[in-house]
C-alpha cells in the first residue's frame, strides 16, 4: 500500500446550528444512511463488514438523543455491555467472551489489559484471524487496549494476530499529542488539527485503505475514534456547539445513593456546584467530540456507495460501555451495574435488513464476534465464545435464533495501594476521586450481576465481593432509575432463582453461557 501518513483533519467545517437539534445529527446521519430498506442485492463475495466503536457512548442519559424524538431508520437493539469499563469490554467485543473466561479485569496490566498473557491467549483467538484466514483483507485503526503499545505489553512491535493493517494508538484515548504503532512502527503526532486530529486521521486512512483494497476479496474495518472519552477534546469548527446544553436533571440525577454500596452512599447529596459545573462542562464536550464521528461515518457511507460497495457491506455502530454525568450524584465515569453505565448504543445496516426497526431481545457486546463471523460463513461450533450470533434478528430468512432471557453483567474494581495526595481522607483502596474527591471505583467495587430482561421480568439482581457481601436488586420495570433496591421486599424464592443463575454464569463456558433452561 502508498504511504498512510497523510492529513488527519480538514474533512469538512459546516455550521452546526439548531441549538439541542444539532445533538441529534449522529443519530439521525446513521438513522437515515446506515439503512437497506429493501433486501440488497445478493453478492457472489461474501459481505463486508464494518465495527464503528466509539468510547464512553452512553444510550440512558442523552448520549444519543436529546428531549428530540428520534424517528429510527436503522436497525437498533437493546443492547449492554457484558463488563462497564473500557479495555474488559474491548476484550469481550473481540474475544466474544465474558471477562471471567478472557480474564482481563480493567484498564492495568496486573488486570490483563493487553497483556502478555491475553496476547498468548484470547487475543490469537480474536474474531479477525478467523477472518484473515477467510481471506478478508482487514484493517484496524485508533484506540485497541488502554495498555496497548507500553513495554511490558510488547511496544509498538506487537501486531495482534489478524490485521492485514494496524494504525493502533498507544495507550488511552487522546485527540492530539499521541504514538501510533503504524504496522509495528513508531508514529509520533503532534497538535496540528489538519495532521493530528484523531478522529479525522482514522477516518482518512480508512478511505484509503478502500481505495487500495483488492475488489476480489471482502473488506472487514474497524474504526475506534476517541470519541466521546475525556479530555473531550472537539475539532475547532465544533468548540462553539452546544454552548446551552446541560447534563439531563432527571431520574437519578443529583439523588442520594441510598441502600446502595458504600460506594453510592459516599458522595455528598445534594452535588456541589462545582461538581455540577463540572459535569455539564464535560457533558457539553462530549456532545461536541461526536460531531467528528457523525462526519467520520457520513463520509465513510459516501465512499462505500461510489465504489459500489455499500449495498454488501454491514456497517455497525457502537460503544464499549456507558457512562453518568451526576447519576446518584456521582459526577462523571463509568464502571457502576446501574442502567446508565451498563446500556450501550448499537445500530446496523446490512443486507437482508429491513428498515425502522428496533428490536427489544437484549443484544450483548459479546454477541458482536459470533454475529461478525455468522455473516462471514464460519461455523460458530467451531469457535470458543459465550455470546450468539443476531444475525437471525438482524435478517430473519437468513438464520434461525434464540432470544436470551437473561445474562450476566460482572465488574472488577479498580483501587490505589496509597491515599490519593490531593484526597487524603479517603485512605487507599479507591481510585478515580474527582472532581471534589467523590471516588467512582475502589477495590471492593467488584460486582456480578443478573440481568433479566424478556416478557415476564425486567429485572437485576448483583452482588458484591466485600465484606458486606451486599446485594441489590431492582425492578425496572416499576423503577426504571433503579432508585430502590428492594432486595428486603422481594420474594424469596425470587432471590434464590437468581442467585442459583449468577452462580452458573459466573463459571459458564462457551456454549453453558446460552443454556438457559434453568428457571
Amino acid at each position: 500500500m502508498a504511504d498512510l501518513r497523510i492529513r488527519a483533519g480538514a474533512t469538512r467545517s459546516p455550521q452546526r446550528g439548531g441549538g439541542h437539534s444539532a445533538a441529534l445529527s449522529l443519530v439521525t446521519l446513521l438513522s437515515a444512511l446506515l439503512t437497506c430498506g429493501v433486501r440488497c442485492a445478493e453478492s457472489d463475495k461474501p459481505s463486508n463488514i464494518i465495527l464503528v466503536l466509539v468510547d464512553d457512548q452512553d444510550v440512558q442519559i442523552g448520549g444519543m438523543v436529546s428531549e428530540f424524538t428520534l424517528e429510527i431508520y436503522s436497525l437498533s437493539f437493546v443492547s449492554f455491555t457484558v463488563t462497564p469499563l473500557c479495555c474488559p469490554s474491548r476484550s469481550s467485543i473481540l474475544t466474544g467472551r465474558y471477562p471471567h473466561n478472557h480474564e482481563v479485569r480493567n484498564n492495568s496490566l496486573n488486570g490483563n489489559c493487553s497483556s502478555l498473557q491475553w496476547q498468548k491467549g484470547p487475543e490469537a483467538e480474536a474474531f479477525p484471524t478467523y477472518l484473515n484466514k477467510l481471506k478478508y483483507q482487514t484493517f484496524f485503526s485508533g484506540k485497541y487496549l488502554n495498555q496497548y503499545g507500553s513495554k511490558a505489553a510488547g511496544s509498538v512491535g506487537h501486531i495482534p494476530p489478524g490485521w492485514d493493517q494496524w494504525h493502533a494508538l498507544v495507550g488511552n484515548s487522546q485527540y492530539y499529542n499521541y504514538t501510533l504503532s503504524v504496522n509495528g512502527k513508531e508514529e509520533k503526532h503532534g497538535d496540528s488539527y489538519e495532521d493530528d486530529y484523531l478522529t479525522d486521521l482514522i477516518l482518512n486512512r480508512s478511505l484509503h485503505f478502500l481505495d487500495d483494497r483488492s475488489p476480489q476479496h471482502p473488506f472487514f474495518l474497524m474504526l475506534s475514534p476517541p470519541a466521546c472519552h475525556s479530555p473531550w477534546t472537539a475539532a475547532p469548527q465544533y468548540q462553539k456547539e452546544f454552548k446551552d446544553v446541560q447534563a439531563p436533571r432527571d431520574g437519578s440525577f443529583n439523588k442520594p445513593g441510598k441502600d446502595k454500596h458504600w460506594l453510592l452512599r459516599q458522595p455528598p447529596n445534594p452535588m456541589p456546584n462545582s461538581s455540577i459545573t463540572f459535569l455539564d462542562n464535560a457533558y457539553r464536550k462530549r456532545w461536541q467530540t461526536l460531531l467528528s464521528v457523525d462526519d467520520m461515518v457520513e463520509k465513510l457511507v459516501k465512499k462505500l456507495d461510489s465504489i459500489k460497495e455499500l449495498n454488501n457491506t454491514y456497517i455497525f455502530y457502537t460503544s464499549d460501555n456507558g457512562y453518568h454525568t451526576g447519576q446518584f450524584s456521582l459526577p462523571i465515569d463509568k464502571r457502576q451495574l446501574y442502567e446508565f453505565d451498563i446500556r450501550i448504543p448499537l445500530m446496523v445496516r446490512g443486507p437482508g435488513i429491513k428498515a425502522k426497526q428496533v428490536l427489544q431481545a437484549p443484544v450483548l457486546n459479546i454477541d458482536l464476534a459470533p454475529t461478525i463471523l455468522d455473516i462471514a460463513g464460519v461455523n460458530l461450533s467451531s469457535v470458543n465464545v459465550d455470546g450468539q450470533s443476531f444475525l437471525a434478528q438482524m435478517a430473519p430468512s437468513l438464520r434461525n435464533g434464540t432470544a436470551r432471557p437473561y445474562f450476566l453483567v460482572e465488574y472488577t474494581g479498580e483501587g490505589q495501594p496509597t491515599s490519593d495526595p490531593t484526597c487524603p481522607k479517603l485512605g487507599p483502596g479507591v481510585s478515580q476521586c474527582f472532581p471534589d474527591c467523590v471516588c467512582e471505583d475502589a477495590y471492593n467495587n467488584t460486582y456480578a450481576c443478573v440481568r433479566t430482561l424478556d416478557s415476564k421480568m425486567n429485572m437485576q439482581y448483583c452482588e458484591f465481593a466485600d465484606s458486606e457481601s451486599y446485594v441489590e436488586v431492582y425492578n425496572l420495570t416499576s423503577d426504571p432509575h433503579q432508585l430502590e433496591n428492594i432486595v428486603k421486599k422481594v420474594d424469596p424464592s425470587i432471590l434464590q432463582i437468581m442467585n442459583q443463575r449468577l452462580i452458573k454464569l459466573q463459571s459458564c463456558m462457551s456454549d453453558s453461557c446460552r443454556d438457559y433452561k434453568q428457571k
